[in-house]
């Protein structure tokens, strides 16, 4: 695939799916209402739902022949990615998840940053929507500085190389190269994926030109679930790559560190009347000001969503946080079914 090709090179989007039954029409449509006039295909790999997701998806393949699915047995996100790819046609491979709506220009602004860059993989902002004030109490987590650090993924910045990217538009031949996702990383796989892509002379893009709708969790549960197995495999991976990893990821586990130690100095010295342990609690007090504080800011988006972020964001902080140390430590050989997907 080159940059003066003069037919546009066909496109396989790739997508994972296990349990999604609210989600994966919403997806699905996404892609089939794409303006790229290449062709395309759509690849799903089943995992072992039991919602009705299978249902859904096999209604959509009857009404549309670019929709086919496969088993991915193993019901992961990389080994679901991997049977995908593996099973696909065409030089340009999309990733989509199953949360995600892209808008109707997508690969075609995909596909032409790719040809002009020459890049091996390309991503854009992950836009965060809520529908409900849960949901968007969490929606404005992923894209405030207190909540996600405000990166350009969340919050968009100039175009350029980056160190990794959001779902991916990549150049298929580049990931057989590299050999695909590695299955054993069941979350932060794409990271670890485009650290070996860069680490094999290829580039990874950021333009903000693409901006993908994401629906977050619609529990508190299912929040607390996804951020402390994304906060395990992220402690994993720091361990495993120590310093290829950035200095950001460990602001909060040192934070959930330091609020606990405070309490906890902070109740031994009111019990025992030393002073200067009772000095600790200020840390915790610090931190429920700036929560306040940024439950006030989010009161824009209305009162219900304002109380949700008094609740939301210590839960991401403090599930992220505890997970990293967890995966930093190497205490998950019990956890990872829990965070398997």
């Amino acid at each position: 695939m080159t940059a003066q090709s003069d037919a546009l090179p066909g496109v396989s989007y790739v997508m994972p799916v296990l349990n999604e039954v609210d989600h994966i029409e919403a997806a699905v449509l996404s892609l089939t209402s794409q303006d790229y006039t290449g062709p395309s295909e759509i690849v799903i790999a089943l995992g072992p739902s039991v919602d009705g997701t299978d249902d859904v998806i096999s209604r959509l393949s009857a009404a549309d022949p670019r929709i086919r699915s496969i088993r991915n047995e193993a019901g992961s996100t990389p080994s679901g990615l991997n049977v995908a790819i593996r099973a696909s046609s065409y030089p340009v491979v999309i990733r989509v998840d199953a949360h995600s709506v892209l808008p109707p220009d997508y690969a075609r602004v995909a596909v032409e940053t790719l040809l002009a860059t020459g890049a091996d993989n390309v991503g854009g902002i992950m836009k965060a929507v809520g529908r409900t004030a849960f949901e968007k109490a969490v929606a404005h987590a992923y894209g405030s500085p207190e909540g996600l650090g405000g990166t350009q993924h969340h919050v968009g910045g100039q175009a350029g190389p980056a160190e990794t990217a959001y779902l991916g538009v990549f150049r298929r031949d580049r990931l057989l190269e590299v050999g695909l996702f590695d299955e054993d990383i069941k979350r932060g796989q794409d990271w670890e994926l485009n650290r070996r892509l860069r680490a094999t002379g290829g580039t990874v893009w950021f333009t903000p030109a693409l901006e993908v709708e994401y629906r977050p969790r619609s529990s508190l549960r299912r929040l607390i679930r996804q951020f402390v197995a994304t906060g395990i495999w992220r402690g994993e991976l720091a361990r495993r790559f120590g310093s290829a990893n950035s200095l950001r990821y460990f602001v909060p586990p040192l934070a959930v560190i330091g609020i606990l130690a405070g309490l906890v100095l902070g109740i031994v010295g009111s019990a025992t009347g030393i002073w200067w342990f009772q000095c600790a609690y200020l840390a915790p007090a610090a931190y429920l000001v700036l929560v306040i504080v940024a439950a006030v800011r989010a009161a824009r988006h209305g009162l219900g969503t304002a109380a949700w972020y008094l609740v939301v964001l210590p839960c991401i902080h403090f599930a992220w946080g505890t997970g990293f140390l967890l995966g930093f430590l190497g205490i998950t050989k019990n956890i990872k079914q829990y965070t398997g997907r």
